[in-house]
């Protein structure tokens, strides 16, 4: 891409699928509300926030190509960031032994190109079994505190993942080969 990247996102781990995949880019807290109406499906829900999150930055990087990304845990109710730890262990025990989603949106969005393009990928990973005392130890080094569905797979609860079927990266919460592909496509279209 020719043009300067601008990542919407304070996350450490966006940045670092973002340099790992080759793509060097400016990283910009994009503070909003992530608030969204009851009853939105995950996909859209997802976008929207991501769509948020890139205009946000773009009013300071107007000529700059903004990438903002939300990240969500699906198990027929939004699995967000854990309140405290017993939160994070009702959210565990709850996933024991089941299947749940991960979508994540991206929103690429260029204000003086006139450019917005959103879109969604969802994985779905698999838990297995685990006992109480696995989860509070888990709980106990603190990983959970900040990570939607009170996990990090990269992380070391990813020994309890049996299944990924999707993108890995995108459990993480930014899919890059499809961000790539969407950067090809937009830079061959300019």
């Amino acid at each position: 891409m020719s043009s300067q990247i601008v990542l919407a996102s304070a996350s450490p781990r966006r940045k670092q699928l973002m340099e790992a995949a080759g793509i060097r880019c400016l990283t910009v807290s994009a503070d909003v509300n992530e608030s969204i109406p009851e009853g939105t499906p995950p996909r859209i829900a997802c976008m929207y926030n991501a769509l948020r999150k890139a205009q946000h930055v773009s009013r300071n990087y107007p000529n700059h190509l903004v990438i903002g990304a939300d990240t969500i845990v699906w198990d027929g109710r939004v699995l967000g960031k854990p309140e405290n730890d017993e939160d994070a262990f009702r959210t565990l025990k709850e996933l024991k032994n089941r299947t749940h989603s991960v979508y994540t949106g991206v929103c690429i969005l260029s204000v003086s190109a006139g450019i917005t393009r959103c879109f969604c990928e969802k994985t779905d990973v698999s838990f297995g079994d685990y006992s109480d005392h696995m989860i509070r130890e888990y709980i106990a080094t603190g990983e959970p505190a900040d990570k939607a569905g009170s996990y990090a797979i990269q992380g070391a609860w990813g020994i309890h993942v049996n299944r990924v079927q999707g993108d890995r990266d995108n459990v993480i919460g930014l899919p890059v080969t499809r961000l790539k592909e969407e950067l090809v496509r937009l830079e061959a279209d300019l």
